[in-house]
């Protein structure tokens, strides 16, 4: 099965799962006819997105709804976890402060603007 993305404002407002056979063109799966077939369900502009992405580096990452998609680097991009923190060259979020390295787990206190151990 492929996943794609419907986006509208380089935002994502919605992501359908598509059958492979919908992809074929003479045998082999495309995104444009992927693109096509969601096209004649749906109005907007749809990219392909995978659940692979991590590994394969399609597009960054997979696309949720809420995420952006930038047109310029072809990557979708997960929505902002706090205010305070800003998108590298990566296209990943990154605190104002690095994350510890101790091995332990924080989780982020944007009042506070600090790492706070976990449990």
């Amino acid at each position: 099965m492929a996943h794609f993305a419907q986006i509208e404002n380089g935002t994502v407002t919605q992501v359908i799962v598509v059958h492979n056979n919908e992809l074929l063109v003479d045998g082999v799966e495309t995104e444009s006819k992927g693109i096509e077939f969601c096209e004649s369900l749906f109005d907007g502009v749809w990219k392909q997105t995978s659940y692979n992405a991590a590994t394969n580096g399609f597009r960054k990452q997979f696309a949720g709804v809420g995420f952006t998609y930038s047109e310029t680097a072809d990557v979708f991009i997960a929505p902002k976890p706090f205010v305070s923190w800003s998108l590298d060259e990566n296209y990943d979020w990154q605190a104002p402060i690095a994350y510890p390295a101790d091995g332990k787990q924080y989780s982020w206190d944007e009042d506070e603007q600090a790492w706070v151990l976990a449990g």
